[in-house]
């Protein structure tokens, strides 16, 4: 039977810049939580099937930040001594829970449970991968089994910089970095947020380009939309809000009615198809074009796993992300049940979730090949269905997600009607036919920026968007800087990238790690300020951009003059 549509999963895989910022509750241990419990099992999970002869195609990208931190020794070196950590924890809980006092029989066999899967993972981590988890992601990129996509360089939220420059700047410097940690550059992208600005007209009357007319500068064919930004209508699943994990912090802080909703006539274009994005600023309608598509997210398949109350992660079976253990941070219990107190959690039987596993694996594969089954019928197309998450759902808070990722893949491998494919392949084969207008849109809450500009983070915008005309003026001023001037001037690059990262307004928007992010926010401010106040007044200061170099270690091949007004 010859296959009537394709599938590919979309990882979006990122994390806060964290390096040597210390440990729990924030800093490097988000990246060692993720490692352990995300980066490493999927990869262990995609080397076992590819040994296993089940050929998968699959889309996964690491940003930028994540992947400078993930090749850099430091990072490395901690992320060895917290596997150490975890499995001395779990060894402790082990006599904890065997003492008179305190004997749970289930609880100590789930302690030594612990130790074997952290020894698991510390084995993959230092034997099969050599500890170079990009590199177990570059070989699986040139034996064709994944798509790596590049992204912005700090996950900047694009549509809020004031200045094409920093555009292009974050562009490039995400493309840079790329090509040197993966040998190639991308052909697809993922705009940090999904968050997409179409041409327009500023209050002075210059034109402004759409975010696409850049990504073709830099030879980018696609990148990736919200639902509701393709077929119009209101916003659905991630951008409505009904989401686990870090994204519901947004609903259960703020009243969503009081955030502005983005809402657009609905149409017939469908998430089943690539369009190439309208460049011109008349609006729909419009048919010229740059030649970079969109690709949407599937909301069917989506709300499956990223749905707060029908997701699979909710699952009564599976683990509980929200309780810890007083006495070493090990998730002991389960979900149990529909709004359970933490407190009336029951314990966590390993057995039973890998039952459900299996069942909502083969649940998932039905479903598209169901979805692809009736877009054929209906239309006569050959339809993708690209299900987009952020990669840390998986493992991470959802601990079978990885377990079940891959089962997924397995029963699509041998479905005869669906094609595994990634998003270029896709597109060589099948490109888009028809043109559309897309409006600003993003996944934050509503579908609009309000989750990175709000009442709470809207006195960020201001400093970022006078220090974009500052680095614009410094380039203008340094056409061709000697050596210490150079530095300098790289080093207020770096912390420019840095500060426009759209983590801190995020994070200050879900209270998750307020203080942090402002912290985080403020001293990237005050090192390009510095800096840049040194080179306006004739004041190399070299040493101090070393110092500011040693400290965060990102993007060594960064240029200055990315920033050179447009």
């Amino acid at each position: 039977m010859a296959a009537i549509g394709a599938f590919t999963f979309v990882l979006h895989s990122h994390l806060p810049y964290a390096r040597l910022a210390g440990r729990w509750p924030h800093g490097e241990e988000w990246i060692h939580e993720a490692a352990s419990e995300t980066y490493v099992p999927l990869l262990r999970t995609l080397y076992d099937l590819k040994e296993q002869g089940v050929y998968f195609r699959l889309t996964v990208g690491l940003t930028p930040t994540l992947a400078e931190q993930l090749a850099d020794a430091d990072v490395l070196d901690h992320f060895a001594q917290y596997l150490d950590a975890r499995i001395l924890a779990a060894q402790n809980d082990i006599v904890y829970f065997s003492t008179p006092q305190n004997v749970n029989g289930h609880l100590k066999a789930l302690a030594e449970w612990y130790v074997r899967w952290y020894e698991g993972v510390k084995s993959t981590f230092h034997t099969r991968f050599n500890r170079d988890i990009i590199g177990a992601f570059r070989r699986l990129q040139d034996e064709g089994y994944i798509e790596l996509i590049g992204s912005a360089g700090t996950h900047a939220y694009l549509p809020l910089l004031s200045r094409d420059s920093s555009i292009n700047a974050q562009i490039q410097t995400g493309l840079s970095s790329f090509e040197r940690l993966f040998g190639r550059r991308p052909k697809t992208f993922w705009l940090p947020e999904c968050a997409y600005r179409p041409a327009y007209f500023t209050d002075s009357g210059q034109q402004r380009p759409g975010l696409e007319t850049a990504l073709a500068h830099y030879g980018i064919q696609a990148f990736f939309g919200e639902t509701h930004a393709i077929t119009g209508g209101q916003p659905v699943g991630v951008a409505a809000g009904d989401v686990i994990g870090p994204y519901g912090y947004v609903k259960r802080r703020y009243v969503i009615p009081n955030s502005p909703v983005m809402h657009t006539p609905e149409r017939q274009a469908s998430t089943f198809n690539p369009y190439y994005v309208s460049e011109s600023i008349a609006g729909p309608g419009a048919t010229e074009h740059s030649g970079v598509a969109i690709i949407g997210r599937n909301p069917e398949t989506g709300a499956q796993v990223w749905s707060a109350t029908m997701g699979y992660p909710g699952d009564f079976d599976y683990r509980e992300f929200h309780k810890r253990a007083g006495s070493s941070g090990m998730r002991y219990w389960r979900v149990t049940g529909v709004n359970v107190d933490l407190g009336d959690k029951d314990y966590y039987y390993p057995n039973w979730a890998r039952f459900k596993i299996d069942q909502h694996a083969e649940h998932f594969a039905h479903l598209v090949v169901d979805l692809l089954r009736d877009h054929h019928r209906e239309t006569g197309h050959y339809g993708l269905v690209a299900s987009s998450y952020d990669t840390e759902l998986f493992g991470h808070w959802w601990f079978e997600g990885v377990d079940w990722l891959g089962k997924v893949l397995e029963h699509l491998y041998v479905a005869k009607e669906v094609e595994l494919t990634t998003t270029s392949d896709f597109l060589s084969q099948h490109p888009p036919t028809e043109v559309l207008h897309i409006p600003e849109s993003s996944w934050g809450s509503n579908g609009t920026h309000f989750t990175w500009d709000n009442a709470d983070t809207h006195w960020m915008w201001q400093p970022i968007h006078e220090s974009e005309q500052r680095m614009e003026r410094l380039v203008k001023r340094f056409p061709d800087a000697n050596d210490s001037e150079r530095v300098t001037l790289n080093q207020a690059a770096r912390e420019l990238l840095l500060l426009q990262s759209s983590d801190w307004p995020f994070l200050v928007t879900t209270g998750q790690a307020r203080e942090y992010a402002i912290q985080r926010f403020s001293q990237h401010l005050e090192r390009f300020d510095q800096l840049a106040s040194g080179l306006e007044a004739g004041q190399i200061k070299r040493e101090l951009a070393e110092e500011y170099w040693e400290r965060d270690k990102l993007f060594h091949d960064i240029d200055y003059r990315w920033f050179a007004e447009t």
